[in-house]
């Protein structure tokens, strides 16, 4: 009897790990799925005054890079901090995450968007593309 009660508590215990598992699997073929080419991205020269003054900038780099210069306006949340720091980002209007490249912050961007904020995107090539392509640069 007391092996039949561990074995139901032991599964008990194990089914909600399983289940989260199979959980993240299926959103995340769901997004794959369901992805274009443009989903969760957009490119310095769609960046006018317009979408620019409608936009939030999340600056995915570390602290000392923020420090060095960063997009005008823009927060800083490092990258593998998004997930857990997800409340601070609008729900709604558009968000953008940046790093040097994109490289980082397009893992940030696949993360949240995961999370249900298909409002983030990342900025392809990052602040080196947007410092070099941008249509518009605030003073």
């Amino acid at each position: 009897m007391k092996l039949l009660h561990f074995l139901i508590g032991f599964i008990m215990c194990v089914t909600p790990v399983w289940a989260s598992d199979a959980d993240v699997f299926e959103a995340v073929v769901d997004y794959m799925d369901f992805a274009t080419y443009e989903s969760g991205i957009i490119l310095p020269a769609q960046l006018d005054q317009d979408v620019f003054d409608a936009a939030v900038f999340v600056d995915t780099r570390d602290a000392e890079q923020f420090a060095a210069g960063h997009i005008a306006g823009a927060v800083n949340i490092e990258w593998r901090d998004i997930p857990s720091r997800l409340s601070e980002l609008p729900e709604t209007g558009l968000v953008v995450l940046y790093c040097n490249t994109g490289t980082l912050s397009s893992q940030a961007t696949f993360a949240a968007r995961l999370l249900g904020r298909e409002n983030v995107v990342v900025l392809q090539t990052g602040m080196r593309g947007w410092s070099e392509t941008a249509v518009y640069k605030p003073e």
